[in-house]
């Protein structure tokens, strides 16, 4: 009995333990409650105390922004300066300045409806004083005397005007938020302090509780004890079979993963070895027939202009040669651009506006049968490229989506803003790109044609409907513009292509190319007697290109590198210098460095059939002709690079000394 009664009293204990540590738990739960909910009061009210600072920081800016702005139009109307960084342009960057602090005010403030309201009373008297400025502005810029100053002086002597107003408003908001920044400052000390009482309490609650743990702890360690004891040898091996069999599994998922990856990465390696020597070979060749194409449309063009009479038969032969030497330079641009030596002249795009521009062509290109819809992301980003590569990137994948679809079909033209990691397509590096992508519902694409769909010459289509230079164009036209290319496509679904070209906020210097090879022979634009020096490494382009010159009247004195044409530039006096770009010892930019460092006001014109990447830096600010070219087209880009130095009077001045 009393062996029972023992039981009965040891199980009341347990059980008295258990609810004691079970009101102690609730207890604790609640007091970490109330610490948690003020602490989140404290939060709210300091959020509401940044706020408050924020926008009484915001309003005392917009404040000194609108009295820098009202200071320079008042010197504006003194002085008329309208220079770019005169006090008409000092007063029109404030006012505009004033005018997006306002909308961050509002922003600030949109949770307060009464201070909203007042920014939007602010907002009302701001344009109604920007007016009164504006007109004082016109007068000052368009009238005579004290017009802009009598306006101004006007526009103050008003009775309670705009410009009153417009303090008072802003005062009454800059009170209005000190008095909210003093009472968030109140509530955030009164909730500190109770979250630094309440945080008292649950410190000497834990330390109760903690030494109720260590009773508990005490008088369950002995049954714990007796079921320890039995299961500890089971325990310890079923976990370390799991433990083994969990590290087994681990190393054969990293192995298949590792084994994955480097396959990936050995195949895209290939892939890139491959294209980059297929594009080394390209560019190399293109630049030699480049050379060979100019003089033989030179000879042509020359022998055409001299031909006169009913020679017909003559002159046929000649359109024919230069039609054959005009789609064999369309042909080396193609293979300069896939070799990503095409010489790029990049721009600040917006990719929207472009393709929406495109409609006219594409519906032309494409024909009635071939449905194009178009969605464009309203806040696309800009890239910085060359716009008319990009033109020509976007009408190449409509026409290869045109051909998978036989001529019918649907056809989807779309742009995203994506954020991309490394290798994410292809080997893109990390960062922020806008996706172009033009999408088709025809016959697709197997992964095996997928895999070889960049390489050059290669091609699906029948024998004379395509060169297998498409792709291969907009992938070195994409890689040379820093973006990559990707293409999704399943059998009888249709092919998604994308390109893929960074986000820029980047502005585009100026820089000018002449179209080479367009045919006008009547009318050329030229300045008689200026002399000219030609600079050019192969004999047979230098001897048609000074032909050509001599042809125009000009006066063309030759060399084949650039230390002679340093000679011969100390020597003589030049209006214009025309250098290859790629020569042996010197390249043209080098020389052109040079000739400026000794005379900086000589005009310049570089022509070239090959520019390598990282060239266009060097071309900024030159007039450029691409090989080869027609009289008329060097006629064109001559007279420009001569305007663009001089504007004419320098030439014109040393023409007629000589004559």
């Amino acid at each position: 009995m009393t062996a029972v009664f023992d039981d009965q009293r040891f199980d009341w204990r347990r059980g008295g333990a258990a609810a004691g540590a079970l009101l102690a738990t609730l207890v604790l739960l609640g007091m970490v409650l109330l610490v948690a909910l003020s602490n989140q009061a404290r939060d709210r009210a300091l959020a509401r105390e940044r706020q408050a600072y924020d926008v009484t920081l915001l309003v005392r800016t917009v404040d000194n922004t609108i009295s820098r702005a009202e200071g320079a139009i008042g010197r504006f109307v003194l002085d008329e300066d309208t220079g770019p960084t005169g006090s008409g342009a000092v007063y029109a960057d404030q006012w505009r300045l004033a005018s997006y602090q306002l909308g961050q005010l509002r922003e600030l403030v949109r949770n307060n409806p009464e201070q909203a309201a007042r920014v939007d009373e602010l907002r009302t008297l701001f344009n109604a004083r920007g007016a009164q400025l504006a007109a004082a502005a016109r007068a000052a810029a368009a009238g005579k005397g004290e017009g802009g100053l009598g306006v101004l002086y006007a526009s103050t002597r008003e009775t309670d005007n705009p410009l009153d107003q417009l303090r008072r408003k802003i005062d009454e908001i800059a009170r209005s938020e000190r008095g909210a920044l003093r009472a968030s400052m109140e509530q955030t000390q009164f909730f500190s302090a109770e979250a630094d009482r309440l945080t008292d309490y649950l410190s000497w609650l834990g330390v109760i509780v903690g030494a109720a743990a260590i009773g508990l702890g005490f008088l369950s360690i002995q049954a714990i004890r007796q079921n320890s004891a039995s299961r500890r040898e089971a325990e310890t091996l079923e976990r370390a079979v799991a433990l083994r069999t969990q590290e087994l599994s681990d190393a054969n998922a990293a192995l298949k993963a590792e084994a994955e990856e480097r396959a990936a990465a050995e195949a895209q390696l290939r892939q890139v070895q491959k294209m980059e020597a297929v594009g080394q070979l390209t560019g190399g060749i293109a630049h030699d027939f480049n050379n060979m194409l100019a003089v033989v449309v030179g000879g042509i063009d020359l022998a055409r202009r001299r031909l006169n009479g009913p020679r017909r038969e003559v002159q046929m032969h000649l359109n024919n040669a230069m039609e054959g030497a005009t789609r064999a330079a369309a042909l080396t641009r193609r293979l300069l651009s896939f070799a990503r030596s095409e010489p790029l002249l990049p721009a600040r795009v917006d990719t929207s506006e472009l393709v929406s521009g495109m409609s006219e062509l594409l519906d032309r290109t494409l024909g009635e049968r071939i449905t194009v819809d178009v969605g464009l992301a309203g806040d696309a980003w800009p890239v910085f490229v060359d716009p008319h590569q990009l033109e020509n990137a976007i009408v190449n994948l409509a026409v290869n989506a045109r051909d998978a679809m036989d001529g019918e079909g649907r056809m989807k033209i779309f742009t995203a803003n994506v954020t991309l990691s490394a290798n994410e397509v292809g080997d893109i590096q990390p960062g922020e790109y806008l996706r172009i992508s033009v999408s088709d519902t025809g016959c697709g694409m197997s992964p095996e044609v997928v895999d070889r769909a960049f390489e050059p010459f290669f091609t699906t289509k029948e024998v004379g409907k395509g060169t297998g230079l498409g792709l291969s164009q907009i992938f070195g036209f994409a890689h040379q513009s820093g973006g990559e290319v990707g293409i999704e496509s399943k059998v009888g679904e249709g092919t998604t292509v994308s390109i893929y070209l960074p986000r820029t906020e980047v502005q585009a210097a100026e820089v000018r190319m002449h179209p080479a090879m367009h045919n006008r022979e009547q009318h050329d634009p030229s300045v008689p007697g200026a002399r000219i020096l030609l600079v050019e490494d192969d004999p047979r382009v230098r001897s048609a290109t000074v032909g050509a010159l001599e042809d125009l009247d000009y006066e063309p004195v030759s060399c084949s590198s650039g230390a002679e044409a340093i000679e011969l530039f100390e020597a003589q006096d030049f209006d214009l210098v025309i250098s290859d770009v790629i020569m042996p010892e010197m390249t043209g930019p080098e020389l052109v460095r040079e000739l400026k460092a000794r005379r900086p006001d000589t005009a310049i014109l570089f022509v070239t059939g090959f520019v390598g990447e990282g060239e266009s830096d060097d071309l900024i600010s030159h007039e450029l002709l691409r090989k080869p070219f027609t009289v008329s087209a060097l006629a064109t880009a001559v007279a420009a690079a001569l305007d663009r130095e001089t504007s004419g009077s320098r030439v014109s001045a040393a023409a007629g000394a000589r004559a």
